[in-house]
Order: C-alpha cells, then structure tokens, then sequence
C-alpha cells in the first residue's frame, strides 16, 4: 500500500512538488484542521452557540480554563453572552467558510464565464465587458461589498434582510471578486482561440459554447485553480470584514468576524482572550489558505519550477 502510494507520487507531478515542499504540508495541514472543525462543528463544539436558551449570562466573560478564575467547562473562556468561546469559533468558522465558499463559487462561475465569452467572441462583447471590469477593478473590493449590502438592505423588506443574509453576502462578495477570473480566463482563451483543435471544432461544425466549455476550459484549468485557491481567502478575510464592520452576519449567528467585533470591545477591560482566539484561528486560515494558493501557482507554472 505504502510502496504504491511512492509510486503515485512519483508519477503525479504535482503530489511530488508537494511532498518535496515541507511549508506547503504544514499549510495544507493547517487548512485541513481548520475547514474539518469547521465542517464537523455540530460534532465537536460542546455548545451549540446558535441555541439562546442553552446559554446562561451568569457564565459571560468567564477567562480560560488555565487561568486562576476558569472554569474546566470553557477551555479558552467565554463572550460576552456567555457561549463557550471555542464552540462558538468553530461555528463561526463553518458559516465563514460557507460564506467563502459560495461567493468564490459565485465569482467564478460568472468570471469565467465572461472571460470566455470575451475572449472567444472579442468585438464589441469583449470591450464592453473589459470596461465594466477595469471600473471594477478601480473600486476597493470592500467598497463593492458594501455598495452591494447597501442596494440589498435598501431593496428588501425590513424583516428578510437578516434572513437573507447569507445570500446578500454572497452575491456582495462574488460580484466584488469576479473580475479576476474574466481577465485571465480572457487572456488564456485569447491564446487558445487561435490553435488546431479550436478550429477543428469549428470546421467541424460545433457550437461556440461547446467549443469554449468543453474544450477549451479544461485547457485553462490551471489559472482558474490558483485563482480560486487565493480569491477564497480573499472571500473569507472580506466576510470578516463586513461582519466586523457590523453589516455582515446577524449577532445571534456569530461569524469569525462578528466574535472579533465583540473582542475588541472588551480588550482593554482586560478579556483579551475574546479577540485573540478568533483573530489568530482567522489569521492561521488565511495564511494556510495563501500559501497554498502561492505553491499551486509556482507548480503549475513551469516557468517557476
């Protein structure tokens, strides 16, 4: 098992830069045990901080469990509510992650749809849609979240803007991000419009939709993928953000965000833990995240090996 496992390795060219790369392992190792706390959260949380009537304010503000006034029960302490500190991170981290997850979807899917179309087609779609981006591309990602929560609070009912959320977040973060993958899905398909197998397709009578999502997507995967690996960070830090600045998640559904918003508020009274357990699980996800999206571009870039 172990010996044909070497060979694979061996043989796939990107699993042998990857187990030659030892920041690489720790990053990934990382960024599993993030995402799988995350996903497994209603499994390993010992509270579930979502539920109010589970929560007791006579527990809030408790410091962590090594400390001379912790409790055993709390491991790293307690908010201001009175939720287990460490339950309510790891929930925290699973509605981040799907937050990340659904606008880096989003934005790809309307990226790299666009970049095809302006790449193949060029003319006036190309131009247009290269003017759009380049306006885009003038305004701090941020900026666009918020305009784009704003437009959403200001268009639904009062009482489903919270309900909605997830999805306002989403549409904000991913209309802030696609930019990237239209202008270098553009670029690659610009280069790959013009070789044999294109025309091929062409003089073979196929549609152009075929023709860019069935062979000329998969020649481009590589971009896309290191795109997606550092815009999801990118999505994650952004959702962070907004809830932070108080305009992301409902409070009552703490994101990573929302739990450092809180911490800052009582930093200086002494209850660091509230904002130091959240900011460095956050950073520690950026980073894995990050460096993994720097190694799939050098190993998918030959240029860089």
């Amino acid at each position: 098992m172990i010996n044909a496992w070497l060979r694979w390795s061996r043989e796939n060219e990107l699993a042998y830069l990857f187990f030659r790369n030892p920041v690489a392992i720790v990053a990934a190792i990382i960024a599993i045990l993030c995402i799988g706390g995350a996903v497994l959260s209603p499994w390993l949380a010992a509270t579930d901080p979502y539920d109010i009537a589970s929560l007791d304010i006579m527990d809030s503000l408790i410091p962590p469990a090594w400390s001379e006034s912790g409790d055993a029960r709390f491991f790293i302490g307690t908010d201001d509510q009175g939720r287990d500190l460490l339950s309510a991170i790891l929930y925290g981290t699973r509605l981040s992650l799907l937050v990340g997850f659904l606008a880096i979807t989003f934005a790809s899917v309307l990226g790299v749809t666009v970049g095809l179309m302006a790449g193949y087609f060029g003319g006036r779609f190309d131009a247009i849609m290269m003017r759009i981006a380049d306006i885009q591309l003038s305004l701090p990602a941020i900026l666009t979240a918020l305009l784009v929560d704003g437009i959403a609070k200001g268009l639904l009912p009062r009482g489903q803007h919270d309900n909605l959320m997830i999805v306002v977040l989403t549409v904000a973060i991913g209309l802030s991000l696609w930019v990237n993958f239209a202008r270098t899905v553009r670029a690659t398909t610009f280069v790959e419009r013009n070789k044999e197998y294109v025309q091929s397709c062409e003089i073979m009578g196929m549609h152009p939709f075929r023709i860019m999502f069935t062979h000329i997507l998969p020649n481009i995967m590589g971009p896309i993928l290191v795109i997606l690996t550092v815009d999801l960070a990118v999505a994650v830090l952004l959702e962070a953000t907004l809830s932070f600045l108080g305009v992301g998640v409902p409070a009552n559904q703490p994101s990573l965000g929302t739990l450092i918003r809180i911490g800052t508020e009582y930093m200086f009274s002494g209850e660091w833990w509230i904002v130091i357990f959240p900011s460095a699980m956050l950073i520690l996800m950026i980073i894995s995240i990050n460096v993994l999206g720097d190694f799939l571009r050098d190993a998918l870039n030959p240029r860089m090996r």
